[in-house]
């Protein structure tokens, strides 16, 4: 089989490499998957950096999400061969992989693969965090990077709850869409000042920040809170560190907490974990929620696909089939 690996940590660009390898065995409580399709998201390009919260066994394979076909069940068929079903591995750029019978999600054969490969981390991501957030309907919540794919996908869920939503960008044709998806209030914060805008637009500040970026951005998100306000941090896609200010995290009663998917789905019961995961594929398969596309490419095709990836202004996912 084909897959992408790297031996050292390192740029994308710089490590990874095509080899041929043998297909894995599973274990008896395994399910074998063919992958057909797999999303590139910020989290595969920190892992393979040395930067992510779980530390590379080298060689490694890349990527944590992905789709394909059951090509061998487990040894008590937990899941039918021939079943087509979302996952989550250390290292999906693969045509084959072992994953836990008990850990994969059987999807509708009809849900696209484009659609299907995303349907996990982000998605979750999102539902997880507004379930976590307090919101409710009529507050105000601030999304930093708000045209990435997780941005959008909240912008939709919290309009469904009634929940105002504000994001930030860095170009302004980035607006549009993001409003046409039910964005209140967009932000380019190459132009304008995050803070005034926020107090001008919502009279005294959001109440929950979703930030994926840190570093000063994140300070200024944490500033457009209102008192008892909340930042969940859950990406740091800046690199750097959020210089927090202590005076106004005393005077306002501000908070600060993290939020990391594994842990949050880790924290629920079996069955509150399965009501999630119908709630997500519903949005998905009935498209109350739309995920975008920006291009499509052969696995062997990955460094094109990085090329895109790292494209500015690109506006969708960069599938690797």
């Amino acid at each position: 089989m084909k897959q992408v690996i790297f031996k050292e940590t390192g740029l994308p660009e710089d490590v990874l490499v095509l080899e041929e390898a043998e297909i894995p065995k599973p274990k008896p409580s395994e399910v074998l998957i063919r992958v057909t399709a797999r999303n590139i998201n910020p989290s595969d390009v920190m892992f393979i950096r040395g930067m992510y919260g779980i530390t590379p066994k080298l060689p490694s394979s890349a990527g944590f999400e992905a789709v394909g076909i059951v090509d061998q069940s487990d040894e008590k068929g937990t899941v039918a061969k021939g079943s087509k079903v979302i996952f989550t591995a250390i290292g999906t750029w693969k045509e084959y992989v072992c994953a836990p019978a008990q850990t994969v999600i059987p999807v509708p054969d009809q849900m696209p693969d484009e659609v299907a490969c995303q349907a996990f981390i982000n998605p979750m991501t999102a539902f997880g965090m507004l379930e976590s957030s307090g919101l409710k309907e009529g507050d105000w919540v601030l999304i930093t990077a708000g045209a990435s794919a997780y941005g959008k996908l909240v912008i939709q869920m919290a309009k469904s709850k009634g929940i105002k939503v504000a994001c930030t960008v860095r170009r302004d044709e980035q607006k549009g869409s993001l409003e046409k998806l039910g964005a209140d209030l967009v932000i380019n914060t190459e132009k304008e000042k995050l803070q005034k805008v926020i107090m001008e637009k919502t009279g005294d500040g959001v109440s929950v920040v979703f930030d994926a970026v840190g570093g000063v951005l994140g300070a200024k998100a944490l500033a457009s809170l209102k008192n008892n306000g909340k930042l969940m941090a859950f990406g740091a896609l800046s690199l750097d560190n959020m210089p927090v200010n202590s005076g106004l995290m005393i005077f306002k009663n501000l908070k600060i907490e993290g939020f990391w998917l594994t842990t949050w789905i880790e924290s629920l019961n079996n069955e509150e974990r399965q009501k999630a995961f119908k709630t997500v594929l519903g949005y998905l398969m009935k498209q109350d929620v739309k995920v975008d596309v920006a291009g499509t490419y052969a696995l062997e095709e990955f460094k094109e696909a990085l090329e895109a990836y790292q494209k500015p202004g690109r506006n969708g996912k960069i599938i690797l089939k």
